[in-house]
């Protein structure tokens, strides 16, 4: 190809006028922004999954959780001591009234019996609630790393369930039921 037949070239894309050749480079950069806004949204999906996996799974994030399933495995075992303490004063209690009527025992004792049946209910309700809550994060994707490595699958739902309930106890939670 000679020189002259690169200018005839021009000269022919000068006579069919100068917006012919615009068109074709506006065209041409729309297309290629169009493709390039496809993948830049694409690689921001990618990016942003990376982001939360490395925010739910990195070191720190991985400690805490583990801090968080270690406390509260602590508290459970605490307020399972308590609801232990209770039962045994109340059932102590009981054993010294042994076939007296409630009715008939020292105001204080009574007292002191309604009051302890009151805190075993309140200790067992707080254990359910942070048992539940132990649960609930045991079933969460993001805290699956944690249960599989380190926690048993989960808790007893709840304290009544665990056969931790004794007679007693059974007995002091009827008590508040009674008119």
């Amino acid at each position: 190809m000679s020189r002259k037949d690169g200018w005839e070239k021009v000269g022919d894309a000068v006579e069919k006028g100068p917006f012919r050749g615009g068109v074709k480079i506006i065209v041409i950069v729309t297309a290629l922004m169009f493709v390039g806004g496809i993948a830049s949204y694409t690689l921001g999906w990618f990016g942003e999954a990376s982001q939360v996996v490395r925010e739910e799974l990195g070191p720190r994030a991985l400690l805490k959780k583990y801090e968080w399933f270690k406390d509260a495995a602590a508290q459970l075992d605490k307020k399972k001591a308590d609801i232990g303490v209770y039962e045994t004063r109340l059932t102590s209690l009981k054993a010294d009234y042994e076939g007296t009527p409630r009715k008939d025992w020292d105001r204080t004792d009574k007292q002191s019996y309604t009051q302890w049946a009151g805190e075993v209910a309140g200790v067992t309700a707080s254990y359910n609630g942070l048992a539940a809550e132990y649960n609930a994060q045991m079933a969460k994707i993001n805290w699956a790393l944690l249960t599989w490595a380190i926690f048993p699958q989960g808790l007893v739902p709840s304290f009544r369930e665990s056969s931790g309930l004794t007679q007693v106890s059974k007995l002091c939670l009827s008590q508040f039921r009674k008119p």
